[in-house]
């Protein structure tokens, strides 16, 4: 199993799609490191030599990924938070922040459905 960026890569698929296992690489970005790796793309994992996965290792460490990516993220969303806009309002109440509508669905965000009983209506 080739490891790259603290991550092991699953030997049984293709570069492509194997570089999509690191957080902050998709498959337009795992193309452009296989290409400026000179790899083909298309070559099983299992295949690369340990000079392929070095020029691999090199190409990936100039894109910002996984604990670092992750820690920007999280900073941006604490920004959002701290300066009270909109979007950091809802982040902090775990509601969704892209416009969507709450009244029948985004159960993802909110999470599993609270139920609420009804008032006992008073006898006369």
């Amino acid at each position: 199993m080739a490891r790259i960026a603290g991550i092991d890569i699953p030997k049984q698929k293709r570069g492509v799609i194997a570089l999509t296992y690191i957080f902050g690489v998709g498959r337009s970005r795992a193309k452009e490191i296989l290409e400026k790796a000179q790899v083909d793309e298309g070559k099983k994992v299992s295949d690369w030599n340990d000079d392929e996965i070095g020029r691999i290792r090199d190409a990936v460490s100039s894109y910002t990924i996984e604990g670092e990516l992750r820690s920007e993220t999280q900073l941006n969303i604490k920004r959002l938070m701290d300066i009270g806009c909109y979007r950091g309002i809802r982040h902090r109440s775990g509601l969704p922040l892209r416009g969507q509508r709450t009244k029948n669905n985004s159960r993802t965000r909110k999470g599993k459905r609270k139920t609420v009983a009804n008032k006992k209506k008073a006898t006369k």
